[in-house]
């Protein structure tokens, strides 16, 4: 039977990469990679990269997948996402019974942790559960956003007792306040923390963590806001992309 892996491969760094990921990616003769077009040509690289550094040259091919856009107008978005991961699964559902022969091994190699934020592993449980192309998957975990950020600030991501919410910038700025003493916030295109006005918050913040282009900032929230939001833009500006994450934390006294 078919056979699809979820794997892992960390938050940017090439060391990211667990062993566990490293002996799923040599059982895999297909890699499955998403194109988004010419501004994010780094992530397609990055994992070509990963595949020239730990696969044996000739033993594995990479077909190389154009991501549907999204719709990105309209105000419904569950609505617009729904719709983007439908065209995301016709696609992966095509490419999984006409690439990979009945015996074959397939792997997508997700950025960070298949489990946090990505719609890889919701896409390919949907495809099984059709049943229209018979394959069995697994999930190989790696190390996240979240746990490079903490590791580069040199900080624990949860103070003693306590417990942590991660949410994203749609939500932050839905609340326009913090609602919990410890906040991670993931996919927050628009700086939702500059709405938040409070004295007593501490903001670490990361972009493109683990790679030569990683950018980290922090301090008071209502001191270091505006220098997080230029320096977000510079590097969007520079790069066409950012991959960013950030902790709100509650000033203990």
């Amino acid at each position: 039977m078919r056979k699809i892996l979820i794997i892992g491969i960390g938050a940017g760094h090439p060391d990211y990469i667990t062993i566990q990921a490293i002996d799923a990616m040599k059982q895999a003769q297909v890699f499955f990679v998403t194109d988004k077009g010419s501004a994010k040509a780094d992530l397609v690289r990055a994992r070509t990269e990963i595949c020239e550094r730990h696969l044996a040259a000739n033993s594995y091919r990479i077909v190389t997948i154009q991501d549907p856009e999204r719709d990105r107008t309209t105000p419904a978005y569950e609505s617009a996402v729904n719709a983007w991961h439908e065209q995301r699964r016709i696609i992966y559902e095509q490419l999984i019974a006409d690439e990979l022969g009945e015996n074959d091994c397939g792997a997508f190699l997700v950025w960070g942790d298949p489990s946090l934020y990505d719609s890889t592993l919701r896409i390919v449980r949907q495809i099984a559960s059709r049943g229209t192309v018979a394959f069995e998957y697994d999930v190989i975990p790696g190390i996240t956003a979240i746990q490079a950020l903490t590791a580069r600030h040199r900080i624990p991501l949860n103070d003693i007792g306590e417990s942590v919410r991660i949410t994203t910038g749609r939500q932050l700025a839905a609340a326009a306040s913090l609602d919990h003493d410890d906040l991670v916030v993931l996919l927050d295109g628009k700086c939702a923390f500059n709405d938040i006005v409070a004295d007593d918050i501490d903001i670490y913040w990361g972009a493109y963590l683990g790679t030569e282009d990683e950018l980290l900032l922090s301090g008071k929230l209502h001191a270091t806001a505006e220098k997080i939001a230029q320096a977000r833009t510079a590097a969007r500006e520079r790069k066409g992309w950012i991959m960013d994450t950030y902790l709100l934390r509650r000033s203990r006294k």
